[in-house]
This record gives C-alpha cells, structure tokens and sequence, in this order.
C-alpha cells in the first residue's frame, strides 16, 4: 500500500454490506495535540452491524467511516505532543473513523500496546477488552467464588469476558449455540443452548441459589430472566440490544425501555443492582477521568493477555478493501472471536 495515500470505507446510507465505499485521498495531517495513527488492525463490532441499518443508539449522519477502536503506528504529531511518540504501536477507542489506513486522534486518547502483542491481538481486545474489564471489575466487582452468567459466551465481549472472570476466581455459566458448547466446556465454562426453551430454567438447575452477575447484551424481554436469576447482593449488566438488531421503527426506544427497567429495579428495595453500561459513559462531563480510566483499564487488560489469562481471539483477518465480506462474516453468527481488518 502507498503509505502517502489515503484509503477508508465510507458507508453512504442504510445499505447491504456491497453497498460500503472506498474511498481513497490525501493522508491527513496532525493538528495541535493530535497524532495521525497508521493503522494496522481495525475491525468488525456489533456497533457497525447496528450502524449499518441505522440502528445503531448514537447513530452518526451518513455519509461516515465506521471503525469502533483501531490499533496502529504513530505516523506523525501534531503540535504540543511528546515527538517520542512517533513510531510507536497504541491503541485507540474512537467510535466512527476505523476502518482507514490513517487516522487522526487526540494524543490524549491512545494507549501504549506492550511490545509482543501482534497488532491484531490487541484489536480483538481494544474495544471488546474494555467493555469486559469496566463490566466485570467496575459494575458487577466479580471476586472469586462469585458464579456468572455470561450470554453470548463465545461471542467477541462475552469470550472476554468469560476469561477475565474466570482470572478473577469466579465459576461461569455461559449461553451459546450448541456448535461452541465443546470449546466451552474446553474453557472450563457450565454451557446453556441459548435456544433451548426455557434457559432460565436450565441455568437455575446450575446455579439454584441464584447467581452473583449476569452480563446481559441481548435486552428485550429476556432481560427480566437476567434479573430473576440474581441472588441478593447480585447484579445485572445489561450492554445492548441484541435482539432488536434487526427490527424497524425508534433506534432509541429498545435501550429506553431498558433504562426505565434499570431505573424501576434499583428504585425498588431488593438488595439487587442493576446497570446499562455504555463504554462512552462519563466522557462529555469528566473526560480527563473518562481517559485515565480507559488508559489503565485497557493497560490491564492487556497485562492479563501478557500474562496468559487472556487469549486474543482472532476470526479472521481480511483486508480493509473485503469490507463487505468481513462484515458478512461478522453478522452471519457462525464465527468465534473478531473479525479483523487490516490495510
């Protein structure tokens, strides 16, 4: 690739995965306080799956760049940044502006990669590892001899988070398709078919006293299940909407309603807790604590990858210009770990 061009995905409207553009220009250059990233890893979230209908919470106007986090090289400074930096491998949160083979971010944004971490390992765990950690360890405080439910088990946070609870000492419980209940049971993880009839009623038989945690990213009515299943003193993560991905009318209304339920719950005396945990919770009123938080989280995070209690699971890795097969691949269900895209 000719490192002076540009080349980003654009994805113009509500389209088919074909329908994304590339785009290709002039490198950006660093303003006061930026660097410009090449980037070497990005990939495909749950989020794109969301934008690409127009679903997604937060949803950008289109025309944009999708590309939740990145991991890359330091190409260029900007003025009033640590020249240093220059040459060095970070990793960066960013919502919208990924999946380009540059990419412009505040200095105060990126997260040192430790050296022998492969680009592509630590993207599966940027904006995945973060969720997982912040969840686990800042919402639900998991120790060890707390039992978990994870839903999703195998999926890009839920296999996350599955290894940092069992890091923490905690037994888990995950839900998955019957296809990954061997590489579960592998994982030392008690599997549930998530299509079976009643899994509330399959998990209880597991845990009958109730559980510690339940991280749960499908919503809609199931998320009463999620909150049956505590024990007092438990807690509800809910992260998504999963089961609404697909559905028309208000982007909005599927994550109110889980709100109000959020809100109904921990106004009620019952010794349980409940959260809607948003990634990008606290960064317009505090974002200096929002950054310092995300930096020592995700620094964390990849000391447990370092330290073995964590793998990085790759999909696949196709170039940025396959997007629309990457993100086939990635909506079709039948993959474990990320979806990786490189330039």
């Amino acid at each position: 690739m000719d490192a002076e061009a540009l080349v980003e995905v654009v994805l113009p409207g509500k389209v088919e995965p074909e329908g994304l553009r590339i785009r290709r220009g002039a490198v950006p250059s660093a303003g006061p306080g930026q660097v410009v990233i090449r980037m070497e890893a990005t990939g495909v979230s749950f989020a794109e799956q969301q934008m690409r209908r127009g679903r997604y919470y937060d949803q950008p106007a289109f025309p944009f760049v999708p590309g939740y986090d990145l991991v890359g090289t330091v190409a260029t400074t900007g003025e009033g940044v640590e020249p240093d930096l220059a040459g060095t491998r970070v990793a960066a949160l960013v919502k919208v502006g990924g999946w380009a083979s540059h990419v412009v971010v505040d200095a105060a944004d990126v997260v040192p990669v430790p050296d022998g971490i492969a680009a592509a390992e630590a993207e599966t765990l940027v904006v995945n590892g973060i969720t997982a950690w912040q969840m686990l360890h800042r919402k639900a405080r998991v120790r060890a001899g707390h039992t978990v439910v994870v839903h999703g088990a195998n999926g890009g946070v839920g296999s996350v988070l599955v290894q940092l609870a069992q890091a923490a000492g905690a037994r888990v419980i995950g839900t998955a398709s019957a296809r990954h209940h061997d590489a579960l049971r592998e994982r030392g993880v008690a599997p549930v078919d998530y299509r079976a009839d009643d899994v509330a009623a399959r998990i209880r038989e597991l845990a009958p006293h109730g559980v510690d945690a339940v991280f749960d990213h499908v919503g809609g009515s199931g998320i009463v299940d999620s909150w049956r299943l505590l024990a007092p003193g438990g807690t509800l993560v809910s992260y998504g909407s999963a089961s609404t991905r697909d559905d028309e009318g208000s982007k909005q209304m599927p994550v109110l309603k889980l709100l109000g339920r959020v809100w109904l719950w921990n106004a009620l005396p019952n010794r349980r807790r409940a959260y809607f945990f948003n990634v990008w919770a606290g960064r317009a009123l505090a974002k200096n604590r929002f950054r310092s938080r995300l930096r020592a989280d995700l620094t964390q995070v990849f000391a447990a990858l370092q330290r073995g209690e964590v793998s990085a699971q790759i999909a696949a890795q196709l170039p940025l210009t396959r997007i629309a097969d990457a993100l086939r691949l990635a909506e079709s269900g039948t993959v474990a770990g990320k979806v990786v895209l490189n330039p």
